[in-house]
This record gives structure tokens, sequence and C-alpha cells, in this order.
């Protein structure tokens, strides 16, 4: 459910989200595996998860919708605490002092410059809500799906982003919110297509190349920091409230890291 209101967030990746809560090489692969004979123990893993954020996608929509309206900085706040939380587990879970080496930080910088360089390619404005579609129409949403996808699955690049940046934001968002069928499916369709593809690519990268995959995702969740990132507030009510939303994430970000570490060694133990 904690990526489906994520992946409703331009700015915020629900790959950063799966990071945070431990599941990321897991959920890598599960998708990949659906179409292996273990296909039935990766189900098991996919179904739960998958209900989360179709449940959130259709019912908490109004609820992102007016949280982004009335209360936009705490609720970016909450998010970037998470994010700035997890950024030390990752690094020491890639023992970066002894793996890193100079291109790894090169690599880090990359990542970050790619993900913050994005905050200047907003739009002044949403576009409208696409009605009366053609065929032509369905094209772009299911293509619109596939590259969103592909961003949700990598830390610190968000596939809400991806929406706004093709135009088709308010549609989709609209679509769930009144549960337009045709739209639904058709976007669902290309996430699909996008998640396993992408995975494949990730799944290879990692076994190939771990250090520096995680090197450049690290670098994706730090970019995601200045693009979260919604300002100040003036008013002291909302600045105070942003702040306490900020240390919830960061608390939030540092009991799930805790509980995987015990949750780990429990593992090792065994």
């Amino acid at each position: 459910m904690t990526m489906g209101i994520s992946d409703l967030i331009p700015g915020v990746s629900g790959g950063t989200i799966a990071l945070v809560l431990g599941i990321y090489q897991p959920l890598i692969a599960a998708i990949n595996g659906i179409f292996t004979k273990d296909w039935k123990k990766h189900l098991i893993f996919l179904i739960p998860l998958g209900l989360g954020i179709v449940l959130v996608l259709l019912s908490v929509s109004h609820l992102i919708e007016w949280l982004l309206v009335a209360y936009p900085q705490p609720t970016f706040f909450f998010f970037l605490g998470l994010i700035i939380g997890i950024i030390p587990t990752l690094l020491k879970d890639i023992n970066y002092k002894q793996s890193f080496k100079p291109i790894h930080y090169v690599l880090l910088a990359i990542g970050a410059i790619v993900v913050g360089a994005t905050i200047f390619v907003k739009e002044t404005e949403l576009a409208s809500i696409m009605s009366n579609l053609v065929w032509s129409d369905y094209v772009l949403l299911f293509f619109a799906g596939w590259l969103a996808s592909s961003a949700m699955i990598l830390p610190g690049i968000s596939g809400s982003f991806i929406f706004l940046l093709l135009g088709v934001y308010p549609t989709v968002i609209n679509a769930l919110s009144t549960f337009n069928l045709p739209i639904i499916l058709t976007v669902g369709a290309g996430v699909a297509i996008g998640l396993v593809l992408t995975s494949k690519l990730i799944t290879y990268l990692l076994a190939k190349f771990k250090t520096g995959t995680y090197a450049v995702m690290i670098g994706f969740i730090v970019g995601s920091i200045i693009v979260i990132y919604p300002g100040i507030a003036s008013d002291n009510y909302l600045f105070f409230i942003s702040i306490f939303a900020f240390c919830v994430g960061w608390i939030c970000a540092f009991l799930l890291s805790y509980f995987e570490g015990k949750k780990t060694l429990a593992n090792l133990s065994v």
C-alpha cells in the first residue's frame, strides 16, 4: 500500500519505497521468476503486494489528490524523511567503505545529476484530462504505462513524473478515481510489460555489476531529494507540521532498516 501511495505522487519512486521496506531484491526476483517453474512461489509473494498497490490506487487516489493540494509540504517532507533515512542503510548494505572505488563515486554523482536535473523539466501546468479517446490515445497511454513502470521499479525515478512529462498524469489519476476500466486496463498492460523487461535488466546488472548498480541507484535516490524538496513553508504551523512529518518518515525508515537487519541476522543464525 505504501508503494501504491508513492506511485501516485510525482517525484516519489515505488522502487525507493521497496528499498526502504527491504523488499527490493525479492521483488525483482519475483517479477523475473513469474515465468519459471517456481512461478507459484513468486506469485504468492506478488499477489498480496499487488493487491495492496491496486487497493491504494483505486481507493486512496482521492485522498492523495487532497493531500497534495491541501498539505503538499508535509506530504513531501514525510517522503523526504523516508528517503534520507534509507541512504545510510544502502551504503552499509554495499559496504561502500571497502567496495567503492573512484568510479563508483562518479556513477553515484551521475545518477544524482540525471534525476536531479528533471526538476528543470517540470511542466508549468497540468495537461487537461483526455476525453473522447481514439486508438492513438490508447497507444500513447499504453507506452506511457510501459515507460512509467520502468521508472517505478528504479529507485529515485518516479513513474508519476513520467506520466506528468507525457501529459497523461491527470487522465490516469482521473481514471483511477472514476474507475475508467478501458484506460486502467490499457495503462496496466503497459505497466506489466515494462515491469517484466526492466526487472530482467536490473537482475543482470546486479549479478554482473552489483557495486556499480548500487552506486547508480543511491545516486538516483540522492537526486530525487532535490526533485521532491518542496521548499520551506512561510507559515509557522505548516513549517512545524512539515518537520514533524519529516521526522516520522525518517523514524519509519530507521525502524524498517533495524527490523530488516534483525531478521537477516536471525536467518543467518538459523
